[in-house]
């Protein structure tokens, strides 16, 4: 069954974008994406949707959700080198996490490690660009290392490759 969705106006846009927020604060991401979807649909180029929309397929990670291809998309339209950075970073680390937590064996061990390690290269981006008083990039780049020291398994599977590797 298809429908044709209705238009929002562009004088709801900012309204919309206060109910997508609460939305994803209820912890029903799937509804705040539906509303930033329809604010792009009338406004493609709008950041605030945009970010907004990473972040809600983001938070459906945990609920065994892959959204990384949308996100990957959104994220080339963010202008913003510092939300480009941070917003990417911060799903690439949610998608780590998950993958933790829901299938923790060493296949999965591995993927994990090099997405923790690429969302703290992201946050180390968005440190170099943020804006004065910003210390969000180093709360998450240290959120990161931290799940990594507490999480030794993780690394010693990619250092057991490296050894493995090095001793053919």
């Amino acid at each position: 069954m298809t429908f044709e969705l209705k238009k929002l106006t562009h004088e709801g846009i900012e309204s919309a974008l206060s109910k997508a927020e609460r939305y994803r604060l209820l912890n029903e991401p799937a509804e705040a994406a539906s509303i930033c979807r329809d604010v792009l649909a009338v406004d493609p180029e709008n950041q605030a949707a945009l970010v907004s929309l990473m972040l809600s397929l983001s938070d459906q990670y945990a609920r065994g959700v892959d959204a990384s291809k949308e996100i990957d998309a959104v994220a080339t339209k963010v202008t913003d080198p510092y939300e480009k950075a941070y917003f990417t970073g911060l799903a690439l680390e949610r998608r780590a996490k998950a993958l933790f937590a829901h299938r923790s064996n060493m296949g999965t061990r591995h993927m994990v490690h090099a997405w923790v390690h690429k969302a703290m290269h992201l946050f180390e981006q968005a440190e170099a660009v943020r804006p004065p008083g910003n210390d969000e990039p180093l709360l998450r780049w240290n959120a990161c290392a931290r799940f990594l020291m507490q999480h030794p398994e993780i690394c010693s599977e990619v250092q057991e490759e490296r050894v493995a590797v090095m001793s053919e």
